[in-house]
């Protein structure tokens, strides 16, 4: 591990020298000194797209590429500060946590990720009238792009996106998203999960309102659930994911699904004894694409 004393001896004559501040980032990192690192490489690249070290004329993909990255690591900082396992979430945090999502959105305005951020805090702060607000405008900057466009945000940002839009029970921009998500990635075991919970919550829904919702029966609806449930845990399994609390929420569901007699849809005709191996079952329906959520209109949002 490099000595962090030979780049602060060479801060201490040359505040600004950037090669100095990029080896301190990185001796902080292999030190475990993860927010110190963090502040480090959003000094550098402020710096940067101020124009003040090595990038003086960006082109404008760089410089949209470097608007980014800064975002990227203050929601990071956000992110832990927010985390509660840290224990950080107090009354001078939150005054960090406001001011660095300022700056987010002063560097790149309309930036998804930092109005996601936004959109957490003010669910946070139960304000879900200005979450629902952020969350739109999140979405609508992108939710028009084609799936191969670079501006469109990452599958995690997306993904995020839609469990923010799930505690705010909207259900239909949260059903729309993952079809984007799967549209490029239908193995994609977090966004199986999502969309079973979804329609286990819409079939929830449904059921308090006097059995449907639209024009679906919760049972309807609960059998999607139990379908998109099934897969994930085939996925889950197959690709060994390591995500284990995922797995358990899935098999929670399941076995609630299962308590009030859903089961798995039929897919086509078999031998004759009535059964389909569910592996089968699982890669009918993704390379068909016969979930039922589709019926649901794009025009209604439910809450």
């Amino acid at each position: 591990m490099s000595s962090p004393r030979f780049a602060t001896r060479i801060l201490e004559q040359q505040p600004s020298n950037a090669e100095a501040k990029e080896m301190l980032g990185v001796i902080q990192l292999e030190m475990g000194e993860i927010e110190a690192a963090r502040a480090a490489a959003i000094e550098i690249l402020t710096i940067q797209l101020k124009g003040k070290e090595r990038a003086l004329d960006l082109p404008r993909d760089d410089e949209a590429e470097l608007k980014s990255n800064i975002v990227r690591a203050l929601v990071g900082q956000v992110e832990i500060w927010m985390d509660p396992s840290y224990d950080l979430w107090c009354a001078p945090s939150r005054k960090d946590v406001r001011d660095l999502l300022a700056f987010a959105l002063q560097t790149d305005p309309g930036n998804a990720e930092a109005l996601q951020a936004l959109a957490s805090v003010r669910m946070s702060q139960e304000r879900p009238d200005e979450a629902k607000q952020c969350l739109e405008q999140a979405w609508s900057a992108w939710k028009d792009l084609d799936l191969d466009d670079p501006k469109l945000p990452p599958i995690p940002t997306r993904l995020a996106l839609v469990k923010l839009f799930l505690e705010l029970a909207l259900f239909t921009p949260a059903l729309l998203v993952l079809h984007g998500v799967m549209a490029s990635d239908d193995q994609d075991v977090e966004a199986w999960y999502l969309e079973g919970w979804c329609f286990f919550l819409m079939s929830e829904q449904a059921q308090e309102k006097g059995g449907k919702l639209d024009d679906l029966t919760w049972q309807e609806l609960a059998t999607d659930a139990r379908d998109c449930l099934a897969t994930c845990e085939v996925l889950h399994t197959n690709e060994g994911h390591p995500d284990t609390p995922l797995l358990e929420h899935v098999k929670e569901l399941v076995a609630k699904l299962d308590a009030l007699g859903i089961q798995p849809s039929p897919v086509g005709d078999d031998d004759g004894d009535g059964q389909e191996d569910w592996e089968d079952v699982t890669a009918a329906r993704m390379a068909t694409g016969t979930w039922k959520w589709h019926n649901i209109s794009p025009a209604k949002v439910y809450y």
